[in-house]
């Protein structure tokens, strides 16, 4: 069942409670930083009007002096302020970006298995990695030049307005213009930009798996296939960014018109108004320079509006992954066990991946600590399910999980899984040394406590061939070991984590006879003394389990010891005379 979509709509007051607030210091720093390089630019403006008006009539040169040096002093300013506005606003947001991704990969990784059925790898990595990136924009210079350029555009009105009222009035009627059709665009936009992050999500996810499933794609000629998918996927990707091309592209080229046309109109009122004589060159000079000061800010605001709408819409999509539930309720699991014995007992346990869809049915059955319980059947009988309920990868439906007498759902799971071990058919070994991959589960543990493993598992029987030994680097999920070699090496890394509780999910299927034949041994070492649930296709393997429940259609139909179940001649007498026929 794919995970329910939670609302993820990020309000203004909740990015100002947690992004803005808790910055505030370096925003206000920011702020003031911005509003003394604006102020510093409008040093040239009213040097100019002195210059033209007071300076140049007069042969002036002392004021000549002091304008320059005032001028060349406001541009000093405005460097310095912007560098250091840049180390403190510009740093902070990354900052802020590294500390996101940390707590959404944090999020993600504490999330249920059912999640991870539904989602795509690529995908979530682009979640993590990109969606956060807009916030640089709200810490980072963008909010604060915002601001600071509104502060800026209102006092340049202001004086303005001291200059001529009339020519202020007039400019001000396509700014207004200008604002709606601002706050219209950006409105449009931000569904827009939301859209935008998960297609790119879907396409990064579409290209992980192209790339992790290279063998299967050349296997079976499928490149030009994978080409034209991958096509339609950035396709889709060039249509959206082209809408949001055609918004902003609609808002710069009504920024130009509107504002060119009060250009013209300034030129022909401020002409007529020098020609009689109530204003001056210097002032008119002085005014078309404050306007550009003024008009710049909001022509650049524009900008600045999309880029925080993009921010939103990411966040928006963070929020709504981060609003999935865990997959620990720290309200319900608050029993810790620190030392397991092992006793594992369902009790009318039924579970279904889809709703009124049950996989297993009224499973009741008790492994005793130290035994060994192997589940067999048919494939799609519920074999996997129920060992996923074991590692409590999965919730009961209906029915009671229970740890030594403890319900399991009560359990908290760092304590339960800090004593499971899992070996899988096909499990996942991590790009680095073997060394490493041994190490996974207890990194600190000794060099004599891996050797053992090492040893136990005939690891070593592989590795003392190779030049690095277990410092052998073994590429993309152990790619460069055989298939036998990746089983030895993730039972190797059971046998160090020395769970008490231990699943082998077809543990053997992928090993040739001598391969088998090494592991057999060392899987009774590893099974000595732990509660082991094994599920085996190869009914050979399981021959000395405590109890064998044989699995049909979610049900449980026979259980026993492997002798007492051949006597019966049912299910299992059917199975194991099939095997060994074959």
């Amino acid at each position: 069942m794919p995970p329910k979509k939670l609302p993820g709509k990020v309000t203004i007051r909740k990015v100002f409670q947690t992004i803005i607030w808790p910055r505030r210091k370096q925003l206000l720093v920011g702020l003031i930083l911005i509003v003394i390089s604006r102020l510093s630019g409008l040093v040239l403006p009213w040097a100019s009007k002195y210059l033209i008006d007071d300076v140049i009539p007069s042969d002036n040169f002392e004021l000549l002096r002091w304008l320059i040096a005032a001028v060349a002093g406001a541009v000093v300013i405005q460097s310095v302020t912007s560098y250091a506005l840049t180390q403190i606003l510009s740093v902070e947001a990354q900052h802020l970006i590294s500390k996101l991704r940390a707590q959404v990969q944090a999020h993600i990784i504490r999330l249920p298995i059912r999640f991870f059925d539904t989602a795509k790898t690529g995908e979530l990595v682009s979640r993590v990695m990109t969606d956060v990136e807009g916030v640089r924009n709200l810490v980072g210079t963008g909010l604060a030049q915002m601001i600071g350029g509104v502060l800026t555009s209102i006092i340049c009105l202001v004086l303005l307005i001291t200059i001529s009222p009339i020519l202020t009035g007039f400019v001000l009627i396509p700014v207004g213009i200008f604002g709606i059709i601002s706050l219209k665009a950006f409105g449009t936009i931000r569904p827009i930009f939301r859209e935008r992050g998960k297609i790119n999500a879907e396409v990064t996810g579409r290209l992980t798996e192209t790339l992790g499933g290279i063998r299967v794609i050349k296997g079976f000629n499928a490149e030009a296939q994978e080409v034209a998918t991958f096509e339609q996927g950035v396709n889709r990707l060039f249509l959206n960014v082209k809408s949001s091309l055609t918004t902003t592209s609609f808002v710069t080229s009504a920024a130009t018109m509107l504002l060119g046309l009060a250009s013209a109109g300034i030129m022909g009122i401020g002409g007529y108004m020098i020609m009689n004589e109530t204003l001056t060159f210097g002032d008119f000079l002085a005014f078309t320079l404050l306007l550009g000061f003024m008009i710049a800010p909001i022509v650049q605001m524009s900008n600045i509006g999309s880029q925080l709408t993009e921010a939103f819409a990411g966040l928006d999509r963070t929020e709504e992954l981060m609003n999935q539930p865990l997959e620990a309720d720290p309200g319900k699991r608050q029993l810790s066990i620190p030392n397991i014995e092992g006793t594992i007992r369902f009790d009318g346990v039924s579970f279904g991946y889809d709703s009124g869809k049950s996989v297993v049915q009224d499973i009741t059955f008790e492994a005793p600590a130290g035994s060994v319980t192997a589940l067999v059947g048919s494939s799609g009988s519920g074999k996997t399910t129920l060992s996923g309920l074991v590692a409590s990868f999965l919730n009961p439906d209906a029915g009671v999980i229970t740890v030594d007498g403890h319900d399991l759902q009560q359990v908290s799971l760092e304590s339960y899984r800090s004593q499971l071990g899992v070996v899988l058919q096909d499990d996942f070994l991590f790009e680095g040394t073997i060394r490493q991959n041994i190490l996974f589960p207890r990194p600190n543990a000794s060099e004599d406590k891996l050797r053992e493993a090492v040893k136990a598992a005939y690891v070593d029987e592989f590795t003392d061939r190779f030049d690095e030994g277990l410092d052998t680097l073994i590429g993309e999920r152990g790619v460069k070991l055989s298939g036998g070699q990746r089983q030895r090496l993730a039972i190797a890394r059971a046998i160090l984590a020395d769970p008490r509780i231990l699943i082998l999910d077809e543990a053997t299927s992928s090993l040739d006879a001598e391969s088998e034949q090494y592991i057999q041994a060392s899987l009774k070492v590893l099974m000595k003394g732990r509660t082991t649930f094994v599920i085996a296709h190869r009914l050979s393997t399981i021959r000395q389990a405590d109890q064998i429940l044989v699995i049909e259609k979610g049900k449980i139909v026979e259980r026993g010891r492997h002798q007492e179940l051949i006597e019966k001649e049912g299910r299992y007498f059917d199975l194991y005379t099939y095997q060994a026929r074959i």
